[in-house]
């Protein structure tokens, strides 16, 4: 009798009973509009990539297809996360990678301050995807909106720091992995070199950050990487963060 009452139990049990979600290696991208992704999407960017995902506006799991970013009405394109997360499979092919994209074009870093609506937004979507996995890494990218700004360029990784610190947290992340992009060698603002030097800084501020250059990488337009130079940039951010998880390489286990 009990051996029928579980297979009847089995058998009418709802798919969310009967699939539980997989595990997945959560990374947060946050910024502005190059880590939204702007551009242009190519029938390569579009191809299923196996164990990479992202969290779409239904907070669903979904294949990690650009775009990444559902950003509004903003136009938006390529960005770096699905090259990271192929570089990270290659190191893992066991993997899944849960990339969490809630950058928002043309911010400033004050207004990506603890308890503000963007930066609430983006805990709120880590938050979701959190309920099936665990947070890995925080990607970062912004600049672009300080770097005509002195007052805002100077102070920049200041309030870098203290808004990292608290993110870390509110999303109860203890020492997780931190990577920032430079912002484009090109970007014709007076205080661009301003940013990137106190990005560059920022290993020494705070622990487990780690900077990737975008020395070489090329323009869509005054403000933009091209759609070749995004994927770069995922390259890049993916090796960062193997340099300061070189345990990622390792079977898990091992």
């Amino acid at each position: 009798m009990k051996v029928w009452i579980v297979l009847l139990l089995a058998l009418f049990a709802s798919p969310a009973q009967a699939e539980q979600p997989a595990k997945y290696d959560i990374v947060l991208m946050i910024g502005q509009s190059n880590m939204t992704g702007q551009g242009k999407i190519e029938p390569q960017d579009l191809e299923p990539i196996k164990g990479a995902y992202k969290l779409n506006s239904h907070f669903a799991w979904a294949p990690a297809k650009d775009p990444i970013n559902h950003d509004g009405p903003r136009a938006i394109g390529v960005g770096p996360g699905r090259a990271f997360a192929k570089e990270l499979l290659r190191a893992r092919p066991s993997a899944r990678i849960g990339l969490v994209n809630a950058a928002v074009g043309g911010t400033t870093l004050e207004q990506w301050a603890p308890g503000g609506r963007i930066y609430n937004r983006a805990l709120l979507f880590l938050r979701k995807a959190k309920r099936s996995g665990k947070l890995v890494a925080i990607l970062w990218h912004q600049g672009e909106s300080d770097a005509g700004n002195a007052r805002r360029a100077n102070a920049y990784a200041e309030k870098w720091v203290a808004m990292m610190r608290q993110l870390r947290r509110d999303a109860r992340a203890g020492n997780v992995p931190i990577i920032a992009g430079e912002v484009g060698t090109f970007l014709r603002k007076p205080y661009a070199r301003t940013i990137n030097a106190q990005i560059n800084s920022l290993p020494n501020r705070m622990s487990n950050v780690a900077v990737v250059s975008s020395a070489g990488l090329k323009q869509k337009d005054a403000l933009h990487f091209d759609a070749a130079s995004e994927r770069e940039l995922g390259r890049r951010y993916a090796q960062a963060f193997l340099g300061l998880v070189p345990s990622w390489s390792e079977r898990p286990g091992k």
